[in-house]
């Protein structure tokens, strides 16, 4: 498969299941949303779509402030790519679109937390302490079903300075 095999879009109603699937189909990297969270959401998600389905996904999430935003940040959310279709450049070409995205709303930076801080570094994020995103940890990580604390958390932080 080549570069014009698929097309990277913004997802719609009709893609919801399929994006559960390919989020579900990922338990060992992504916590799993239920489907009216996905719904609700729809309008942060892309999709990268060949001619047969929806081969990956990836969304984002505006973190929260409190009062006038000073430091707005955007996380970016539920990236994944179907196993058969990795290695050619389509988790790549998603987070570049939701980038592009992103940058419409003028953060301070996006953000992602990762088992693959590699692949993030190779876009221009670099590595930041989680102490840092305590935002995020507060919106999201308190909840986590998965590790006992944010801060023993495996997953990488990496932030992408918008302001640069």
């Amino acid at each position: 498969m080549k570069k014009d095999d698929y097309k990277i879009r913004a997802a719609g109603f009709e893609d919801a299941v399929d994006i559960s699937r390919i989020i579900r189909a990922n338990p060992e990297t992504l916590l799993a949303r239920p489907i009216g969270d996905i719904v609700q959401n729809i309008d942060r998600f892309l999709v990268a779509q060949t001619a047969k389905s929806i081969c990956g996904t990836v969304s984002w999430q505006i973190l929260p402030e409190i009062g006038a935003p000073h430091n707005p940040s955007v996380e970016i959310k539920s990236l994944a790519v179907d196993t058969d279709f990795r290695g050619l450049g389509i988790g790549k070409a998603l987070v570049e679109k939701a980038i592009s995205q992103i940058r419409l709303l003028h953060p301070v930076q996006i953000i992602a937390l990762t088992f693959a801080p590699e692949f993030f570094e190779k876009l221009g994020f670099r590595q930041v302490a989680k102490e840092s995103l305590m935002h995020k940890i507060y919106a999201g990580c308190v909840n986590c079903t998965r590790y006992d604390s944010p801060f023993t958390c495996p997953e990488i932080a990496v932030a992408l300075d918008i302001r640069a």
